[in-house]
């Protein structure tokens, strides 16, 4: 498979990182990472909520380790930094994520979106933006969702 990471960092942004041998897990990790921290983001207030949240899907949904986890937080903060748009995340989940695990995905952000126990305006219009971008469908929005309203409740 085609190394995404190094065609979109420097081998040196990848090495200031310790990340030297990424695999695709990484990178999609790396996709994933960028856009739940875009939902926290979105509404101008990183909570320690949602912190919490984005810390314990990586450790419990990927098993990712605190440190590795640092380590991708920082490169997604970057990468974020330096985007102009989301597509270049979402495209790189659509080539090698299935129709289900795009949909977890979503699912995960929702949880993010509800850290906090609220959905802002801000966050509506991101979580709508990023369900055309995975080129899923309303209905699989909405039923991922109610799944976290009733999985939370």
């Amino acid at each position: 498979m085609v190394n995404i990471l190094q065609n979109i960092f420097p081998a040196s942004f990848l090495k200031k990182f310790n990340i030297t041998a990424p695999k695709a897990e990484q990178e999609i990790y790396l996709a994933t990472l960028a856009l739940f921290l875009e939902m926290a983001y979105i509404d101008s207030e990183f909570s320690t909520e949602e912190t919490q949240r984005i810390s314990q899907i990586f450790t419990m949904e990927y098993g990712l380790d605190k440190d590795y986890l640092e380590q991708l937080t920082r490169l997604a903060e970057q990468e974020l930094k330096d985007s102009h748009d989301l597509w270049k995340f979402t495209n790189l989940i659509n080539r090698n994520l299935n129709h289900s695990e795009k949909i977890r995905i979503v699912e995960l952000i929702w949880k993010i979106i509800y850290a906090d126990g609220k959905l802002d305006s801000y966050e509506d219009y991101l979580i709508h933006k990023l369900a055309r971008l995975l080129n899923l469908a309303h209905s699989d929005l909405i039923n991922a969702k109610l799944k976290v309203l009733h999985d939370e409740s």
